[in-house]
């Protein structure tokens, strides 16, 4: 009498919908100017390759507030007042590169403030508060200077304790705008993951003086390069899959 074959087994998850993990792709910066000098200063051209080098990015994209449009100079207006222009910046080159992680930065250069910072006016809070945009969808920020102390001694941590995104801060230990104690105790309070890499000697520009460049047998341009290094591995880790 013939038996019938046993049945097949079925394999688990068999007809189940496979979805192949896609390529990570290299990041794209959006990299915003200090108060007091455009895109197209020096400072802003070397560090906007010095930081492409150092997380790898496809592009690091610079840009003008509109402040600082047509040649001429004027006092920029609140941070509050930049969020809509700076976000339309983020969104064209999200749109230019899809799928690339994004990350936003900004660097301080002058008086009191840093990747946009100065005169009451601050892109590092900028970028904080861009990232904020449910509608945009960041995966770090890399604050250069941050004016954690406002004009009249105030400490402006509103923007940063909301945060969602992870963030690093590059500090001059000589940067009177951040104090480095009161940093910490504002990073205690923030619930997403931060970093802080501290510049030995630097100023809110991150630039070390000469005698204590030579008193610890640096030249300015490896100081950078160590703070760059770090700057890369944090980068990495934020986007590790």
């Amino acid at each position: 009498m013939a038996t019938s074959p046993p049945p097949k087994r079925r394999r688990k998850n068999a007809g189940a919908k496979v979805t192949p993990s896609l390529p990570l792709l290299p990041p794209v910066v959006v990299f915003a100017h200090g108060a007091g000098a455009p895109s197209s200063s020096d400072w802003m051209i070397r560090w906007k390759e010095l930081l492409k080098n150092a997380v790898g990015a496809v592009e690091v994209v610079t840009f003008d507030y509109p402040y600082l449009c047509g040649g001429k100079k004027r006092a920029p207006p609140k941070a509050e007042k930049l969020v809509e222009f700076h976000k339309g910046i983020v969104k064209e080159t999200s749109e230019k590169y899809p799928r690339h992680p994004l990350i936003l930065a900004g660097k301080s250069m002058g008086s009191r403030c840093l990747p946009w910072s100065v005169f009451g006016f601050d892109c590092c809070r900028v970028s904080c508060m861009v990232s904020a945009e449910e509608d945009i969808a960041a995966s770090a920020i890399l604050c250069l200077g941050y004016p954690l102390k406002g004009s009249k001694g105030a400490i402006r941590d509103e923007t940063l304790v909301q945060l969602k995104v992870p963030i690093m801060f590059v500090q001059g230990s000589k940067d009177g705008m951040c104090p480095l104690e009161k940093l910490q105790a504002v990073r205690k309070k923030i619930k997403c993951e931060t970093e802080l890499y501290v510049v030995d000697g630097g100023d809110h520009s991150l630039k070390v003086g000469k005698k204590h460049l030579q008193a610890n047998g640096l030249t300015q341009e490896e100081s950078e390069m160590n703070a760059l290094e770090a700057v890369g591995s944090f980068i990495s880790s934020c986007l590790k899959p």
